[in-house]
């Protein structure tokens, strides 16, 4: 199967390449808690990987097998970011 794109919210969140159909709704099923980062209401969806997001899966692919890695072992890439906490670094409010 192609590297497909999975959405939460429409917003692409991590690049994945399931061996078939049924792997990829497993994955979606068994991810949904971790994609939804705390928002139950979160829908998620998927679709293919466009031609850069499908370059990022093969670079991280490559990195992977670069250590020795198993190609059955490589499953995806988060390609989005949950954010970051405030800074506590930044000096109090006066």
């Amino acid at each position: 199967m192609l590297p497909q794109v999975v959405m939460v919210d429409g917003v692409p969140n991590c690049v994945i390449r399931p061996t078939d159909k049924k792997d990829l709704d497993r994955f979606v099923r068994n991810a949904k808690k971790w994609l939804q980062a705390g928002n139950e209401d979160a829908k998620c969806t998927y679709r293919n990987a466009d031609d850069a997001e499908t370059a990022m899966w093969k670079h991280a692919f490559g990195l992977h097998k670069a250590w020795g890695g198993a190609d059955e072992t490589f499953f995806g890439i988060p390609i989005a970011f949950p954010p970051a906490p405030p800074s506590t670094d930044a000096p109090p409010a006066a």
